[in-house]
């Protein structure tokens, strides 16, 4: 069978299609596509022939009818892989994923990100090709890299706006850096962003259109997803909702500004404020079992926290009335305690029109959002004539 030239255009319209809009049937296909039944019958047979497009059965068969039972056609998920990698302030998280998303490894590694850019940047390109060798897979298959960080993202550049916050990365061009080393398209992110788009994929906001979503971490971001696609702004550096002043004559903040949502909402700056009183050795999910038991101190700065947040989010969700929030990072092991404190925040900025279309849950990814939404950007950004190039 003659073998389709990749360059094709024709070709490429009925991958790009099937990588975009995921499985469908052949009748979906030539809808889509503008072409003939014929040359879409000739296609998929020879992207099959090519290992490119799989077929399976459908999901349910239409009772009672006769014939050949329907089957979906997909682009193949084992032609390739994508990377993920997470910088947390505290740990440099590193996944694999084939091209539907599904996970074939991951790996983390405890560091001091903030402080340790070089060496952070080194243990994620050495993990993430450790874990391609694991797979089996030919370093020509990873066809793109997704990266998550703590801090505002330049879009244009790919470097970090990280003056203040993240000194010792302020210099670099992450996405330039991981290029450079691995020889792969990549994409970078800031977490919540990319946290956002984690929960909307495959979290407690699948399906939803617009979502705001909180990030109560040892940082404190948000993410917007308008009209079900991630909204970044300008340059890229939406959602800083961390550092907006909640009290000008609070404590300094690492952005150099006093009394940021940060400094309230953060959670090392809740312990900070827990510790003297229960030990050096308290977690977060051991001030929040306290605070469900009924201790005075960690029930207050957990309520304090999210009504805090809940402040800053109703006046976000004023100016764009989402269907959804959804309540994030490392505070919400406290649940509904803190689910219901942002409720109350937001009920005292909101208008009643705006929070009456609203849903306050919390996320349902934990601590893995944001490594799973940098798969999801490097799936969502690779070029499907490279995905089809690189099988």
């Amino acid at each position: 069978m003659t073998q389709p030239r990749l360059r094709d255009r024709t070709a490429l319209r009925v991958l790009d299609f099937l990588w975009r809009e995921g499985p469908a049937n052949r009748v979906d296909v030539v809808r889509a596509t503008d072409l003939s039944r014929a040359t879409v019958s000739k296609l998929v047979g020879e992207l099959q022939a090519q290992g490119l497009v799989a077929e399976r059965p459908a999901p349910v068969a239409v009772a009672g009818r006769a014939g050949r039972p329907p089957t979906l056609l997909e682009l193949n998920p084992a032609i390739g892989a994508v990377g993920g990698v997470d910088f947390d302030h505290g740990s440099v998280g590193v996944a694999l994923a084939d091209l539907s998303g599904g996970l074939i490894a991951e790996t983390r590694h405890e560091l001091d990100v903030d402080n340790q850019a070089e060496r952070a940047i080194d243990l994620a390109v050495d993990s993430l090709r450790r874990l391609v060798a694991a797979a089996d897979l030919e370093p020509s298959r990873l066809v793109g890299v997704g990266a998550a960080i703590s801090a505002p993202v330049r879009r244009d550049t790919g470097s970090l706006a990280a003056a203040g916050i993240m000194t010792s990365w302020s210099a670099i061009s992450l996405r330039h850096e991981l290029e450079r080393r691995l020889g792969v398209a990549t994409h970078v992110g800031n977490d919540a962003n990319l946290g956002a788009l984690a929960e909307v994929r495959a979290g407690a906001a699948r399906g939803a259109a617009n979502v705001v979503y909180l990030m109560l971490s040892s940082g404190v971001g948000g993410g917007l997803v308008l009209g079900g696609a991630l909204f970044t702004g300008h340059s890229g550096m939406t959602g800083e909702m961390g550092h907006v002043p909640v009290d000008p004559d609070g404590p300094l903040c690492r952005c150099g500004n006093r009394g940021c949502l940060e400094t309230v909402a953060g959670s090392q700056r809740l312990l900070e404020a827990v510790r003297p009183v229960h030990g050096p050795d308290v977690t977060i999910e051991g001030a929040a079992a306290l605070a469900r038991d009924g201790d005075a101190l960690c029930l207050s700065l957990f309520q304090r926290a999210g009504v805090a947040a809940g402040r800053v989010a109703g006046g976000v969700c004023n100016l764009i009335n989402p269907e959804l929030v959804i309540v994030g990072g490392d505070l919400i092991v406290a649940g509904d305690l803190l689910v219901s404190a942002v409720r109350e925040g937001m009920a005292q900025t909101s208008i009643a029109a705006v929070r009456g279309d609203v849903r306050v849950v919390a996320a349902t990814l934990g601590d893995r959002s944001a490594l799973l939404g940098a798969i999801g950007l490097a799936l969502a950004e690779a070029d499907i004539a490279a995905v089809a190039r690189a099988a």
